[in-house]
């Protein structure tokens, strides 16, 4: 049911920012309501009608889910009529002809969508654009580049009036991404009208070694000049500046998962059973079955065994919800980052996605990341929350993939980050969690025991009387 919003600080000017921006950058940390605040301009947009429809561009599970889901939440907004254009192509063409406001589509599909203008089959409807996570249009040149920020630039200047740019940060990663993405705000203005003529001002050759090619780095004064360029049209929103330092601002993203992969988990919530591709699932217990509906809500199962092998434990994937979920934090949030599992094949899963994380498992693994070599670390809550220092100089964030009963270990965990390590290792800034969360799932009920800080046992027992219960 819809409910009254309370609006944070920051949101008011960055509405006002968009407002007398009619192209813009919001750059506002994950979790900061820049969904919300975004449809709430919309809504004002639209009243007024200096706009008439808009299409939000955002990773596909942004886009199938997010905004429309954000849009019903709130009394001021839920009279707005989301379509989310995800899904095969011709459920994708209904949706774009549909008379709704906003229309959602991912990234991937923009070739595709200039393609059924081109034939005909859609016209350009949308005086409106919101890059949900613009660092995808990193990779627009004028002349090359990347073929899906390639095919919205023909249409970018001629038929769209106001564009706004998202990013979960003002902390960017690479001034290189700043070209493509700014070129859609301003045509090159401010950059240069090339990407070639951006290098060539801001950035020389280096040669770090005699092994490796040369590469552009950025000259000493280059950030700055840079930054000061982009200030009039990139408000930034530091979070420091609304949050308490001393206190870790927790984050739920929270994810949808698929009809199937919602279906098992109902199964083994139902009747302790569930048949999957591969095989069949089992709990012979509560305790048993809360353990099979975590590792449902993270994406994998382990199967039963008739003879179960001590060596090898056969399990199956289910769901790719949090894997997504998790990539786009990290596309997001200044590396490196520290990424908390449980289960094994959750952490034979992210090592997959994420060629570039490691395990945390031996000293040298820690000093590693330590010396800043390991961008995404992965870790077991058991496994290093004690007895561990120096992680807080490197990363002030942490994500938890996956969850567990035990608040002891989870809040040693963070500690290794924690407020008071920061400050001992001289840094005022925030530390963020990041919880992913599958809705409707024991994760919640998990995620309110550490809250409520209320024994294992107990929380056991709340989950079993609330799975009955619905």
């Amino acid at each position: 049911m819809p409910r009254e919003l309370i609006p944070r600080p920051y949101m008011g000017p960055m509405i006002e920012h968009a407002l007398l921006h009619p192209r813009c950058a919001l750059w506002c940390f994950m979790g900061g309501g820049k969904t919300v605040t975004c449809l709430t301009l919309i809504d004002y947009l639209l009243l007024t009608g200096e706009v008439s429809r808009v299409l939000v561009l955002g990773p596909k599970r942004v886009a199938r889910s997010v905004w429309h889901e954000e849009a019903t939440k709130w009394n001021h907004t839920c009279h707005l009529r989301v379509a989310p254009a995800v899904g095969e192509a011709p459920y994708r063409l209904r949706q774009l002809q549909s008379d709704a406001h906003v229309h959602t589509l991912n990234y991937e599909n923009l070739p595709w969508l200039i393609q059924q203008i081109e034939a005909g089959k859609l016209t350009w409807r949308w005086d409106m654009v919101i890059a949900d996570e613009a660092t995808a249009l990193s990779s627009f040149r004028t002349r090359q580049g990347g073929q899906r920020a390639k095919a919205l630039a023909k249409f970018a200047w001629t038929h769209v009036k106001r564009w706004v740019n998202l990013t979960g940060t003002p902390s960017l990663k690479r001034l290189e991404s700043l070209w493509g993405q700014t070129w859609f705000l301003d045509r090159g203005q401010r950059l240069g009208l090339t990407f070639s003529a951006f290098e060539n001002r801001w950035f020389g050759i280096s040669h770090p070694g005699a092994s490796s090619f040369a590469k552009r780095v950025a000259f000493p004064h280059s950030q700055t000049e840079i930054q000061t360029l982009l200030a009039d049209i990139c408000l930034a929103m530091d979070p420091k500046d609304w949050f308490p330092i001393k206190a870790p601002t927790v984050i739920d993203v929270e994810v949808t998962l698929p009809k199937e992969a919602m279906a098992i988990y109902k199964a083994m919530e139902r009747d302790l059973f569930a048949k999957l591709k591969s095989g069949e699932v089992e709990a012979f217990s509560a305790a048993s079955k809360s353990i099979k509906l975590l590792q449902l809500a993270s994406g994998n199962v382990y199967l039963t065994q008739e003879t179960p092998d001590p060596n090898h434990t056969p399990w199956e994937a289910v769901h790719d919800e949090k894997l997504e979920a998790l990539a786009e934090i990290i596309e997001e949030t200044p590396l490196p980052v520290l990424v908390a599992y449980h289960f094994k094949p959750d952490k034979e899963r992210i090592l997959k996605r994420f060629p570039e994380a490691r395990l945390i498992d031996t000293k040298r693994d820690e000093d590693a990341f330590k010396a800043g070599k390991i961008p995404i670390a992965l870790v077991h809550p058991a496994s290093i929350g004690h007895g561990v220092d120096g992680f807080q100089n490197v990363t002030n964030v942490m994500v938890f993939f996956g969850h567990w009963w035990g608040t002891e270990h989870r809040a040693q965990l963070i500690e290794r980050i924690g407020p008071v390590r920061q400050l001992q290792a001289g840094f005022e800034r925030p530390v963020f969690i990041y919880n992913i969360v599958a809705k409707g799932t024991v994760d919640r009920t998990v995620l309110d025991s550490h809250e409520s800080k209320i024994s294992v046992q107990d929380a056991l027992m709340t989950a079993a009387k609330r799975a009955v219960a619905e």
